[in-house]
């Protein structure tokens, strides 16, 4: 809405116009007055916008009136950039330069010809203005503001949905391979939610192969739908070149033969042949697949499936009280049981349709209204005025954004740029709302990017976004709920708008000051001169026009503060790209830029630089101080960067360096290593490479490094060999002040280097993840020869969640060491100065690669993921045998050692046997995936694989009930597989092979008896396979069966004819049965005669000497 933006805009005037640099602009201007006479005009129109907002809801004209006073605020707004810019150039200018400036004064192109000119547009902008301010006084505005506060909720009053959803999914008889289950709600009432509320239920995961969730939204493309369920399926988007017959075969060869459950969230498409188009691709799954179809049209679940849809319904009475209640009254428990607000409540909440979003929202602006009285003018005025139907939940809802502080307004209506269903970064929001001045310095201690999260917080507070995810390398995401986006776009109005296709490009009214795209060769078609936000979200659009596209920017868009132009496939940049001069957010990444013109060091206003996968860029601006505004320089993935520029440690107001490349030989001029040392208002994440070019290192960085208390993530690479003794990173020992920088919460180290030993960092209480790679001197990493060097376990590593050692392969011992550990070493043998029994307090992942550490903390708390990869068994055995007297937190009792670890993988781990494998698996109780020199799957998934002392399956995989596959090789000790495999009986695919010792055609062994889901056999290497005995009739829904490389196998059991199912069968390197199975004519023909399609291969070739289909 205009009244909001024009409020905000009007604020950052008075600010600007009363600030002392706007003031001496004028002195030099000669337009002081001018400014005065603005500024008092600005301040009266601001004072009676709030009120324009309440009665613009009923009087059109009051709402065109805002309009104007919007467009000449922002002109305004633009004209003052002007100013400062002029004079912040001027400032740039020293010496010389300057003298020449004077020189040229009273030339035809001089400043006193600019300064008239200047004063002419202030002079028409006040005109504009005190045409407005009397038009105000015709409409008797008065003053008004309003606030409120939302905390977040839970799922409440979908378990019955849920239950009946889950019976649909897990047990229903079809009579088709994939069943679609639509469900039908109008917005708000939480069908994506219920969706997912399935969807993340153990049972369904364990029930399911393939899980898959597609966010379909009103684009029905059939192309880019496929590609995002093979992207959702295997972790990994197609290439965007293929064409739809070869992505459908991808599709095909995924999901084939196998059950899996797709969700495709809210669709709008109600043509039949479009969805046939889909469904034909969809219907290749195994017997009780499921798509799940959450749409807001009982046409569209009509179309999609046979079956009667689930309509979801409004909460009940009770379940939306409670939703009500947890929100409106969680910071005032004692109101909840107050009969007056009880009662006001409830008949609000009658208002709100049994609708969960909008109760959410209506009780987040009645959670902090804590009168009786307010509650009562919410009910009584303003709900008053909507009614309970499904066409107002969007005015519903936009009683919440009214009781939003104007700045915040601002930021939320600015989200209409993104598409719908978009991941949001969410520091890349922020920089964008502080690139607009949306955010305001209310804290000098404060940076605006701080500022900017806090407006974000508060937003999510109240509900205006959701799915908000913090990933571990400190970056956070989150997404809009649609009717938010719908409620973005509504208050948004003609302020800004999203491009899509040639005719909305034409619809974009002229004035639009943000807009975003999807495909780059719409940009043309935009005639307007007043934008202020481009960005680009897609890299569609033609490779030729590039140039010609730039140009139009330049040339047009010349107020424009944000330019995101990603991967946009350009290789040069216009050198009069500089006349851009209000850019604030500049974003280049993912281009095929080998340099940057030097004209951007004459953007002076701008603060954000992103230059991320330019994988071609050489160097950076070499006058990089002129940017004295830049605050985040980001060049992730730029591995071709030779160096820094010099003059980068003038940049005092960096907030973020993503990396700093050292000069390897100093050919290029570049900077030095301590320029860096005034850059002391770094934050997040910084990587210095190429340290092992730095002589003296450890000197260099101690001073450098000491003064960054806001780092959170430090990565220092070496990188390369060490053949030159010079540049092995010199000290053994690693520089101490590694602990002095407290706040730290990501550390990596990357070598090679010569280093020995760290410094210990157990005691620094923000570290969560720390990873050391290829550090080959390493020896241990805890100098332990101080006393209490360890201090307290309650203060070991107080925070670390994740841990990461890879390629150290001298490191024996965590601890520096008495005398050498072996893994034949007594597992009680204390013989490190420290305790082998102190325990990480709360580790959630750890791996181990290439380490052989013997001795290290044990790790009782982990719970998320294990990995142990060509390293020592003993710290792990010495975990599983902690007892009661260890030196860990009470939290980590003996009854909890990994109880609650979801993940395990194993390779090549020292000394691993069956009975330490049983001992293992009876702890790990809550095992969600295991891998045994395989890789990671669900646990309906598991590989075992190169265990040579491997002689029966470990007992405790006797509990995976609900096992579905099993794979296992190279075990050349197995003998047998009981007393686990007749307990597997959910088996649908079992391969074995390699197994010298195993025997599978010992009399009475009926192995698979129980085995009946069982559709695909292997069974390959396995010598002593003398015959197939008669257990094989009982695998009566076998489809696939494998023989290799079986030399001793004779013949086929008369059984086989049982198997009717059996589609395929494939015969190689048995060379007794080659001519038994000749087709009409072999000993065994008859046996196999009914199988659709059989393989036969010669020994020793590679290709079938026959083949029947």
């Amino acid at each position: 809405m205009a009244e909001a933006i024009a409020f905000d805009i009007a604020v950052e005037l008075i600010t600007k116009l009363s600030s002392f640099a706007v003031s001496q602009i004028g002195l030099w201007w000669n337009v002081k007055d001018d400014l005065d006479d603005l500024g008092t005009t600005v301040s009266t129109i601001k004072a009676v916008i709030l009120d324009a907002e309440e009665k613009s809801m009923t009087n059109n004209l009051i709402t065109v009136w805002l309009e104007a006073l919007k467009d000449a605020l922002y002109d305004a707004d633009d004209l003052l950039d002007d100013f400062s810019t002029e004079t912040l150039r001027k400032d740039l200018m020293g010496g010389k330069k300057l003298m020449k400036e004077v020189r040229l004064f009273f030339s035809s192109s001089n400043q006193f010809a600019y300064g008239l000119k200047i004063g002419r547009k202030i002079k028409a902008i006040k005109a504009r203005l005190a045409s407005i301010e009397r038009k105000a006084n015709t409409f008797g505005f008065m003053r008004q503001q309003t606030h409120s506060f939302v905390p977040k909720d839970k799922i409440i009053g979908r378990d019955n949905d849920k239950a009946t959803l889950q019976k649909l999914v897990l047990e229903f008889e079809s009579e088709e391979n994939v069943y679609i289950i639509p469900i039908v709600g109008f917005g708000g009432l939480g069908k994506t939610a219920l969706a997912q509320f399935v969807y993340s239920d153990e049972m369904v995961k364990t029930h399911f192969e393939l899980m898959i969730w597609v966010c379909v939204s009103d684009v029905f493309d059939v192309k880019l739908i496929v590609e995002n369920i093979i992207k959702s399926a295997t972790g990994q988007a197609p290439d965007q070149n293929l064409e739809i017959d070869q992505l459908q075969k991808q599709l095909r060869e995924k999901i084939g033969g196998k059950k899996y459950l797709l969700v495709l969230d809210d669709i709008w498409n109600d043509e039949r042949e479009n969805w046939i188009s889909l469904k034909e691709l969809l219907i290749g799954g195994a017997k009780g697949s499921r798509i799940i179809v959450t749409t807001r049209s009982f046409k569209v679940a009509k179309i999609t499936s046979k079956c009667q849809p689930h309509v979801l319904k409004g909460l009940s009475d009770y379940d939306g009280w409670s939703l009500f209640k947890e929100i409106a009254f969680e910071q005032r428990y004692a109101d909840s049981t107050d009969s007056a607000f009880v009662e006001i409540g409830q008949q609000i909440l009658e208002r709100c349709g049994g609708v969960p979003l909008v109760i959410r929202t209506i009780a987040s602006t009645l959670s902090y209204k804590e009168t009786e009285k307010e509650w009562c003018s919410f009910k009584d005025n303003e709900l008053a005025r909507i009614s309970q139907n499904e066409g107002n939940i969007l005015p519903t809802l936009k009683l919440s954004y009214d009781h939003l502080p104007a700045h915040l307004k601002h930021c939320f209506a600015y989200c209409r740029l993104y598409p719908k269903d978009y991941i949001i970064d969410v520091q890349t929001l922020v920089q964008f709302w502080v690139a607009q001045g949306f955010v305001k310095q209310s804290n000098e201690t404060r940076s605006l990017q701080e500022t900017g999260f806090g407006y974000f917080k508060e937003l999510v507070e109240r509900s205006f976004f959701q799915e908000v995810i913090k990933e571990r390398h400190l970056n956070m995401t989150c997404k809009m709920h649609d009717l938010m986006h719908d409620l973005a776009e509504f208050v948004a109005g003609k302020e800004s708008g999203i491009v899509d296709s040639n005719s909305s490009a034409s619809e974009v009214d002229e004035k639009c000051r943000h807009m975003s795209i999807n495909d780059d060769s719409l940009i043309p078609l935009f005639k307007g001169k007043k934008l202020r936000t481009l960005l680009q979200f897609s890299n569609e659009g033609y490779q030729d026009k590039r140039d010609e596209i730039w140009h139009f920017i330049i040339s047009n868009y010349r107020c424009l503060r944000v330019l995101k132009l990603d991967y946009f496939e350009f290789t040069t940049i216009p050198l009069s790209i500089h006349k851009l001069k209000h850019l604030r957010y500049l974003d280049l990444s993912g281009n095929n830029l080998k340099i940057l013109p030097k004209s951007i060091c004459k953007i002076q206003n701008l603060q954000v630089l992103k230059l991320d996968y330019c994988d071609s860029l050489k160097e950076l601006l070499k006058k990089i101080e002129k940017l004295v505004n830049l605050t985040h320089l980001t060049c992730y993935g730029c591995d071709d960067l030779t160096h820094m520029p010099r003059g980068i440690g003038k940049l005092t107001s960096l907030e973020e360096l993503s990396m700093f490349v050292v000069d390897r030989d100093g050919s290029h001029d570049g900077a030095d290593l301590s320029e860096l040392s005034g850059l002391n208002n770094l934050r997040g994440e910084l990587t210095i490479t190429n340290l092992r070019f730095v002589k003296n290192a450890k000197e260099k960085l101690t001073p450098i490094l000491k003064g960054k208390q806001h780092l959170r993530s430090l990565i220092l690479e070496w990188n390369g060999d060490n053949d030159d003794d010079d540049n092995k990173g010199g000290d053994p020992k690693f520089p101490s002040w590694l602990s002095l920088l407290t706040n730290l919460v990501d550390i990596n180290i990357w070598g090679p280097n010569k280093f020995k030993y760290l410094p210990s960092v157990a005691q620094l209480p923000c570290l969560q993840n720390l990873t050391i790679r290829d550090c080959s001197e390493l020896e241990y990493m805890d100098d332990n020869s101080s006393k209490g060097s360890q201090g307290e376990p309650e203060s070991f590593f107080p925070s670390l969640k994740y841990l990461h050692l890879e390629n150290c392969r001298k490191m024996k011992s965590w601890w520096r060491t008495i005398k050498p550990i072996d893994d034949d070493s007594n597992e009680d043998d204390t013989t490190v100065m420290g305790t082998s029994t102190m325990a990480f307090p709360c580790l959630s992942k750890l791996w181990i690669k290439n380490c052989p550490l013997t001795s290290m903390p044990l790790y009782p708390s982990v719970d998320d993921n294990l990995k142990l990869m060509n390293t020592s068994s003993r710290p792990f055995k010495q975990t599983i045998k902690m007892n009661m007297n260890a030196k860990t937190p009470s939290s980590s009792t003996s009854s909890l050692l990994l109880s609650k670890l979801k993940s395990f993988h194993v390779k090549n781990l020292e000394d691993l046997d069956t009975p330490m494998l049983d001992e293992s698996l009876q702890h790990l109780t809550s095992l969600k995936r295991l891998t045994i020199d395989g890789c990671t799957k669900n646990l309906s998934y598991l590989e075992i694989g190169n265990i040579p002392k491997l002689v029966s399956l470990p007992l405790g995989l006797q509990h995976l009930v609900e096992l579905k596959t099993l794979k296992i090789y190279s075990c050349s000790g197995l003998r047998s597989l009981f007393p686990v495999f007749p307990h597997l009986t959910s088996l649908e695919e079992f391969s074995i092979s390699d197994c010298k010792e195993l025997e599978l055609s010992a009399p009475k062994f009926q192995i698979f008896q129980d085995h009946t889901s069982l559709r695909s056999l292997w069974l390959a290497d396995i010598p002593k396979c003398w015959q197939l005995p008669d257990w094989i009739q009982h695998l009566t829904n076998l489809q696939g069966l494998l023989l290799w490389n079986l030399p001793n196998l004779t013949s086929l059991p008369d059984e086989m004819r049982c198997l009717t199912n059996l589609q395929w069968l494939n015969i190689n390197g048995v060379p007794q049965l080659e001519e038994r199975c000749r087709k009409d004519i072999g000993v065994d023909w008859h046996k196999i005669a009914h199988i659709p399609q059989i393989l036969c291969y010669r020994v020793g070739t590679s290709f079938p000497f026959f083949l029947f289909l």
